[in-house]
């Protein structure tokens, strides 16, 4: 059996019963909003936080973005917001299971992915080329574009306005961005840090050089599992590969062996979905467990210690980290980089790279409130309005406007 990293039960309290610890954010010790608004007589700020998110344009262009295949292939698969409903999900059972506020994991796991484009990776690796002189794409800098600049609900200011822990968890979402002496980590080593988080560092500090609050990081980690899970899921489905063919990897083999000792003979879609819920189960309860020892051996007193730990304390074990390293490496030439997946992302990275072209030699291409004043902008400030323009577009919507303007556009298929 792969190892499950033993869970402290208190048994004082109902498995799923909340609580909260001291190392917790508190929404009433939040550092509050960029622009100060007068509270919700029903909410708190993390509650009107996450509100904000779901009610955004950007959420439910969610719906028809690539998670790995495009929409159209298939009822089954998932798609950007599927997947962010699932990460939602687990960063909450994370949340409640170690005493975190739910509420502010919850939120950052629905806003985490607001800032891909359409087509996946695939449509961020083609933006960033396309951008690479104007500072490139990266789409967790776009998720704060998002949420301080480009949604337009309010009349009082640009974006959602959302707390500054939201707002530190979402930039932060892969750990600090600058070591103690202010020059970029190793994620941002060779770019610079992009510039939209430069630019609101200069409006707020979102203390770029700590970790995360503990809420963000169960977010991180449940973005890890739900997609190592549902990407074997999606994978099988497609037929990429087999169920035998993931025993190559120790920690699935022996989920495999279990379920065929329990269930012989199982059917193949059955077997699949004890193996998927399987794995989701194991990282829940090591995250718990090794967490929990973490956070014990650190002993701290409020959520700031957990920023200033110095290394993050929700966690896989060494076990499955490993685990977690193996399925990567399975999944990368077994589904990311499979031969049928290869022709549709050349395809989707062609219509992405012939938007940037088009709308970059003629900016009056674009809707009126995109293209209007483009001309006026200096090369860089266009560059990074039309990528503003073809990241928020879905799928669906890309390739509209691909028929639009070109005379042959891909199936993707």
């Amino acid at each position: 059996m792969p190892q499950r990293h033993s869970l402290v039960l208190d048994p004082n309290r109902e498995p799923g019963e909340r609580w909260r610890a001291v190392y917790a954010c508190r929404s009433s010790l939040s550092r509050g909003r960029l622009i100060e608004e007068p509270g919700s007589a029903t909410r708190n700020h993390f509650q009107r936080d996450r509100d904000r998110i779901i009610h955004s344009t950007a959420f439910r262009r969610l719906k028809h973005k690539t998670q790995v295949f495009v929409s159209h292939e298939g009822d089954h698969y998932r798609t950007r917001l599927t997947h962010t409903i699932e990460v939602a999900q687990i960063a909450r059972a994370l949340a409640r299971a170690l005493g975190l506020d739910e509420d502010l994991a919850e939120a950052l796991a629905l806003a985490h992915d607001l800032g891909h484009t359409p087509f996946g990776h695939t449509g961020e690796d083609a933006l960033d080329e396309c951008m690479r002189a104007y500072g490139g794409f990266d789409h967790n800098a776009q998720t704060l574009r998002i949420v301080t600049r480009l949604e337009r609900r309010y009349a009082d200011f640009d974006g959602l306005n959302l707390s500054w822990e939201a707002l530190e968890g979402l930039v932060k979402h892969n750990g600090p961005l600058v070591d103690a002496a202010g020059r970029p980590t190793e994620r941002y080593a060779k770019t610079g840090i992009p510039m939209a988080i430069v630019e609101y560092q200069e409006r707020q500090d979102l203390w770029l050089d700590s970790h995360a609050s503990a809420e963000a990081q169960a977010a991180a980690l449940a973005d890890d599992i739900a997609y190592n899970a549902h990407d074997i899921d999606d994978g099988l489905r497609a037929g990429l590969f087999e169920l035998s063919d993931l025993r190559a990897v120790p920690f699935l083999a022996e989920l495999l062996d279990e379920i065929e000792r329990l269930h012989p003979g199982l059917e193949k879609a059955r077997a699949t979905n004890e193996l998927v819920r399987r794995v989701i189960t194991r990282f829940v309860e090591d995250v718990i467990g090794r967490s929990q020892a973490l956070i014990a051996a650190l002993a701290p007193a409020d959520a700031d210690a957990i920023r200033r730990a110095g290394a993050p304390v929700i966690a896989f074990s060494e076990t499955n980290a490993e685990a977690d390293r193996a399925i990567k490496a399975f999944l990368y030439p077994n589904m990311y980089r499979h031969p049928r997946v290869g022709v549709i992302r050349q395809q989707a990275a062609d219509v992405v790279r012939d938007l940037f072209t088009r709308f970059s030699a003629a900016p009056q291409a674009m809707p009126e409130d995109w293209g209007s004043g483009a001309d006026e902008l200096d090369e860089a400030r266009k560059a990074r309005r039309i990528a503003d323009y073809i990241a928020g577009m879905t799928d669906w919507y890309a390739l509209d406007e691909h028929r639009r303007l070109f005379d042959a556009t891909p199936a993707l298929r």
